[in-house]
C-alpha cells in the first residue's frame, strides 16, 4: 500500500503558524483561563463542604489543558518539520505566556488542596468521581506541600520563561543553524543539517565516510561548545536552585518522583546492568574484527555489517509500514489495526529532507485524542524500528483515551515500556524472517545496537549527568571538565572497549537540554528491560495476552511502578533478579551473532 510520509498539518490548523484559526484558538483559551481563575478564586471548601466546586475546577482545568496542548503541539510540530519558520517562535511565545498564567493559577489551586484538612480530604475522596482519580489528586497534594508561598511561586513561574525554558529553547535555536560539511570522493562538499549528518555518520557502511563525518561532527560541536556549556550550566544550575527552594535534598529526588519509582529500584536496575555487560562488550569486540579494526571507534558502534557482496537490508517507507502492521498482528489485532489507522491518516512526518530537526518523537493532540509522530526515514532497519517505537507510544495513549485525564499522565519510564515493546516485536520479526545467514547477521547487528544503546550508551549518559549535577551544585563546570566527565563516563559504561570516544556528546545529545524532565536517560533503560519482561510473559502465555497488556498500560498513570509490576507481573523491581532476567533475553542475540560471524571469519 502507498502511504504519505508527511503530516497533514492543515487538518489541525490550516495556514501554518500564521493560521487565523490558531489565533482564534488562543483567544478562546484566554477566555477559558479567566473562567478557570474565577472558579479557583471562588472555591471555599470550608464554606460548602461539597465536592462539586472541586469537580468543576478539574473539568475547566482539563479544557484549558487540552486547548493549550493542541496549540502548543501544533507549533512545535510545524517548527520541527520546517525549522526556517521564524514565526513559530512568536506563536510559541504566546503559548508560553498562556501556560505561565495557567501554571500560576494551578499553584493557587494546589495551595487550596493542601489547605484542606486531612480528615476533610478523605471525605472528599469518597465522592465516586474523585475516588477514581484519587491517586493523582493525592500526588498533586503531596507535591503541593513542597511549594513556596503563592506569590513566590508566581514569581518563579514568570522567571522560568526567561530561565529554564529559555535556555532550553536557545539550544534548539543554535542547533537549527548548525551544519556539518561532508566531502565526497569527487571533492564535492555538502553541508548537512545536524539530523542528516547524524543519520549518515552512524549508518553509512563506508568507514571512511563515518570517520570524516565524525571528525567534522566533533569539530562543529567544539566550535559551538562555549555556548552549550553556558546553556547546560544555567539549565542545571536553575534546576538545582528550584529543587533546593522546594526542599529537595538530592538532585535525584525530582526525576525519581516524576517517574514514580524508588532509589532502590534505580540502584537494582543499574547494578544488574553493570554486572552483565560482558556479552555486549564481546559483541562490540566481534564487530571490530568483522570490520577489520582492533577496536571500534565511537562512530562505528552502530555501523552496519555485511559479508560478501550482500548489501545491508533496507525498506522503503511503504514497505516498513506494511511490515509493521503485519507483524504487530502476530501479537494482537488491536495494536495492528491502530498502526494501520495512524499510518493511513498521515499521523507520521517521516520525509528525508533538509530543514528538519534531528531525532524522533511521539506527541499528542489532546483535543483530537490522537498522537503524531516525528522522524526522518532513510530506509534502514533501525528506521523501521524507530517507526514501530513511536507507534508504540501512540498506542499507549490510544488505549488510555477514555480514562480521566488525570489518570492518563504516565511517567517517562513506563512510557518507554510500550514503545520498546513495539520495537521488540519488529526487531524479532526482522531477524526471524531473514532469508540467509548473512542477512540474519546484519539484522542481529541492528537489533544488538539497541541493547548496546540501553546498557552502555544510556548508562554513560546517566553516569555523566549524575557527576555533572554533583559538581554543578558546587559551581560552574567548565567546557573542558564537561568533556572529561563525558569521556570518563563513556569509558566506564563501555568498559573501555572503544578506540575513540565523543567528548562533546554532552553537546550533541538533545536530552541533556530538555527543560521539563531532569535525567532524561535512565527511564529508557527501565522501559527497555520492563518491556522485555512483559514480552517474555507474552511468549509463555500468548493466548489473550494483548488484553492483559492493555490492562497494564491503562494502569500506568495511576500507580507507582513497583505496584504496577507486582499487580500485573508479580515481580519485585527493587531486586536485581528481575532486571537480570531481562538482560539475559538479549544475551542470546549476542551469542548467536558471534557464532554466525565466527563461521564467516574462519
Amino acid at each position: 500500500m502507498k502511504y504519505q510520509d508527511t503530516w497533514d498539518l492543515d487538518a489541525i490548523f490550516p495556514g501554518g503558524t500564521k493560521s487565523p484559526e490558531l489565533q482564534t484558538k488562543l483567544q478562546t483559551i484566554q477566555q477559558e483561563i479567566q473562567e478557570y481563575q474565577t472558579l479557583i478564586q471562588e472555591w471555599n471548601f470550608e464554606a460548602s463542604k461539597s465536592a462539586e466546586p472541586l469537580k468543576a475546577i478539574l473539568a475547566k482545568q482539563e479544557t484549558v489543558g487540552k486547548g493549550l496542548g493542541q496549540a502548543g503541539t501544533f507549533v512545535h510540530m510545524y517548527h520541527d518539520a520546517y525549522m526556517n519558520d521564524e514565526h513559530a517562535n512568536v506563536v510559541m511565545g504566546q503559548v508560553m505566556d498562556l501556560s505561565g498564567e495557567v501554571e500560576k493559577l494551578s499553584t493557587t489551586f494546589t495551595k487550596k488542596l493542601v489547605a484542606v484538612a486531612d480528615e476533610d480530604w478523605q471525605k472528599l475522596l469518597q465522592d465516586h468521581e474523585l475516588q477514581g482519580i484519587s491517586f493523582s489528586l493525592n500526588e498533586i497534594r503531596d507535591k503541593g506541600k513542597r511549594l513556596l508561598s503563592e506569590e513566590e511561586e508566581k514569581i518563579l513561574t514568570e522567571l522560568n520563561k526567561d530561565g529554564l525554558t529559555a535556555w532550553s529553547r536557545l539550544y534548539g535555536t543554535t542547533v537549527s543553524i548548525m551544519t556539518i560539511p561532508f566531502s565526497d570522493k569527487e571533492g564535492n562538499t555538502t553541508d548537512y543539517s545536524v539530523g542528516q549528518a547524524m543519520n549518515r555518520m552512524y549508518a553509512d557502511p563506508d568507514p571512511e565516510v563515518r570517520k570524516q563525518l565524525f571528525e567534522n561532527w566533533e569539530a562543529a560541536w567544539t566550535k559551538f561548545a562555549p555556548i552549550f556549556a553556558d546553556t547546560l550550566n544555567h539549565l542545571d544550575g536553575y534546576r538545582l536552585t528550584l529543587q533546593k527552594a522546594h526542599s529537595r535534598e538530592h538532585y535525584l529526588e525530582e526525576p525519581l518522583e516524576y517517574n514514580r519509582m524508588s532509589k532502590e529500584t534505580l540502584d537494582a536496575m543499574w547494578t544488574a546492568v553493570a554486572n552483565r555487560k560482558q556479552p555486549f562488550i564481546d559483541f562490540l569486540n566481534q564487530k571490530a574484527k568483522i570490520l577489520g579494526m582492533e577496536k571500534l571507534g565511537w562512530q562505528d558502534v552502530d555501523a552496519p555489517v555485511a559479508f560478501g557482496e550482500m548489501e545491508p537490508p533496507s525498506f522503503t517507507y511503504d514497505e516498513a509500514c506494511d511490515f509493521i502492521i503485519e507483524n504487530f498482528a502476530t501479537f494482537g489485532a488491536e495494536i495492528s489495526a491502530f498502526a494501520k489507522h495512524a499510518l493511513e491518516n498521515r499521523w507520521v512526518e517521516a520525509e528525508d529532507r533538509p530543514n528538519k530537526r534531528p531525532g524522533g518523537y511521539c506527541t499528542g493532540l489532546p483535543e483530537f485524542e490522537e498522537s503524531r509522530i516525528f522522524m526522518t526515514f532513510t530506509g534502514s532497519p533501525s528506521d523501521a524500528s524507530t517507526l514501530a517505537h513511536e507507534l508504540g507510544h501512540a498506542f499507549h495513549s490510544h488505549v488510555m483515551r477514555d480514562l480521566p485525564t488525570l489518570n492518563r499522565r504516565y511517567a517517562m519510564n513506563v512510557a518507554e515500556t510500550a514503545s520498546t515493546f513495539a520495537e521488540t516485536i519488529i526487531g524479532n520479526a526482522t531477524v526471524a524472517k531473514a532469508k540467509t545467514k548473512e542477512e540474519k547477521i546484519t539484522l542481529l547487528n541492528a537489533k544488538m545496537g539497541n541493547a548496546v544503546a540501553m546498557f552502555l550508551n544510556i548508562h554513560a549518559r546517566f553516569l555523566f549527568e549524575d557527576k555533572l549535577y554533583e559538581e554543578r551544585s558546587k559551581g560552574i563546570v567548565s567546557e573542558q571538565r564537561l568533556n572529561e566527565l563525558m569521556v570518563n563516563a563513556q569509558k566506564e559504561a563501555y568498559c573501555d572497549s572503544l578506540s575513540s570516544y565523543h567528548p562533546h556528546f554532552w553537546c550533541s545529545k538533545l536530552h541533556f537540554f530538555i527543560d521539563d524532565v531532569p535525567f532524561y536517560n535512565f527511564p529508557y533503560t527501565f522501559g527497555f528491560l520492563f518491556s522485555l519482561g512483559i514480552y517474555a510473559e507474552s511468549l509463555k502465555n500468548p493466548e489473550g495476552f494483548e488484553r492483559k497488556y492493555i490492562a497494564l498500560l491503562r494502569d500506568t498513570g495511576s500507580m507507582k511502578v513497583e505496584d504496577l509490576a507486582m499487580k500485573h507481573l508479580g515481580v519485585d523491581l527493587t531486586k536485581p533478579g528481575f532486571w537480570e532476567a531481562g538482560i539475559k533475553l538479549m544475551e542470546s542475540d549476542a551469542v548467536e551473532f558471534i557464532q554466525l560471524t565466527n563461521e564467516r571469519l574462519s
